[in-house]
């Protein structure tokens, strides 16, 4: 049998993955196999990386950090009470750091904290990959530790409502969207609790009480992995042209209603974090410790609000928005300002740009329905309740976007 057909077989197994997205392939057939450092690579990162933007989000959510800075960041300057609101939740539930492999290790492009995906490729597909191929998957029993992550959030953020009847936890995604969609019901089944789906178009926000599904009963715990708060505070009521996405925020800071991921999560979503990170280690800051500047150093990017400090020493560097999915709205420039390459796409151009030391992303040839091809591998660590866990990779163009593949990885055995 042809890749096509093995292909073809192995994925009708699995009716309700987005094997092809956009018309064509997504999810690639032949894994690629790795060795146990690059497991141990993909750790280390997400152990050292993790404790960094942790720390700064306790820092941006601190009584040290005026307003204003949190303006600079790229932030509304009306979410301020929802960005600084303090939870018993982790920093982020399921966070997912994405980094390039270099000849010195990982660097940190950006960390997708508030709305990930590429949750079930890396947690359930990989496994199923690696098993149809008789190899062994480098994410084994990560699907236990995302369970309990879920479960243990829900418990934890209905217990901070202070209520006394049973929990109304809802998940929510947009209904048209099958990845999203397929994500969150994949969550509601691990965390085994009696919840229901509600898509996003059926809730409904009474302001100052509270947010309802499509029968009236009160939401205690929303859970929205793949809705965005930049785009939901874009959210105005077509009749009554009311904010009903900054209502839903403050639903959260009046203790109305718990989401996951958190408020905190939404505030290390922004690249600018990137920027404070690199700002305070270049300043070397005492709020890390010498073995945490090492680790900066070791880890992140060179990432400024301006692009002078790669103009001046003619350096190549990357635009980004500071909310930005998917390569949409980034730019390539050489060390004189010229664009050099770009997303077609640009979505994002109206949110604070971040500018960040340029650095390729390792080239590798793959089997796809088009045959051999050669792309560029991005690298996605999950962050889960601040550990490590599972990771995967994207493999495309120069600049990871919406068409890259998910190419799954193995060890062998």
């Amino acid at each position: 049998m042809t890749y096509i057909d093995n292909r073809q077989k192995f994925y009708n197994q699995l009716p309700e993955f987005w094997a092809d997205m956009y018309g064509q392939e997504y999810a690639l057939y032949e894994p690629a196999e790795i060795s146990e450092d690059a497991v141990n690579d993909a750790k280390l990162l997400g152990e050292r990386g993790g404790h960094i933007l942790f720390k700064t989000a306790s820092l941006l959510q601190s009584e040290n950090i005026e307003d204003d800075t949190l303006q600079l960041l790229g932030f509304p300057e009306v979410l301020n009470s929802f960005l600084r609101y303090q939870t018993p939740l982790a920093k982020t539930v399921i966070g997912r750091i994405d980094s390039i492999e270099t000849p010195e290790g990982h660097k940190i492009m950006e960390f997708n904290s508030d709305t990930p995906t590429f949750i079930y490729e890396c947690f359930k597909v990989n496994g199923l990959v690696c098993k149809q191929h008789g190899y062994r998957d480098p994410n084994e029993d990560k699907e236990k530790q995302l369970k309990n992550a879920v479960r243990s959030s829900i418990l934890s953020a209905y217990r901070h409502l202070q209520t006394e009847h049973a929990p109304h936890i809802v998940f929510t995604a947009h209904e048209e969207n099958i990845e999203d969609k397929q994500t969150v019901l994949y969550l509601k089944k691990l965390s085994g609790f009696p919840s229901q789906y509600v898509p996003l178009e059926e809730l409904v926000i009474r302001k100052g009480i509270g947010l309802f599904d499509q029968n009236g009963k009160k939401i205690d715990v929303l859970y929205r992995q793949t809705f965005p708060i930049e785009l939901l505070i874009q959210d105005v009521d077509k009749v009554t042209n009311e904010d009903i996405g900054l209502q839903l925020t403050q639903l959260v800071v009046q203790n109305k209603l718990a989401i996951i991921n958190p408020p905190s999560a939404f505030l290390l979503q922004s690249k600018a974090i990137l920027a404070v990170i690199w700002g305070l280690h270049e300043a070397r800051s005492p709020y890390f410790s010498s073995e945490e500047h090492e680790w900066i150093e070791r880890y992140f990017l060179p990432t400024y609000l301006e692009p002078d400090p790669f103009l001046k020493n003619k350096e190549k560097y990357v635009q980004k928005p500071v909310f930005g999915r998917e390569g949409d709205t980034v730019r390539i420039f050489d060390g004189v300002g010229s664009i050099i390459d770009q997303d077609k796409h640009q979505s994002y151009d109206n949110y604070v740009s971040v500018y960040q030391k340029h650095v390729s992303l390792p080239k590798m040839t793959f089997q796809s329905h088009k045959g051999v091809q050669e792309g560029y591998r991005m690298t996605g660590t999950f962050i889960i309740n601040g550990k490590p866990s599972a990771f995967g990779y994207r493999i495309g163009n120069a600049i990871t976007d919406n068409l890259s593949y998910f190419l799954p990885s193995c060890i062998k055995k």
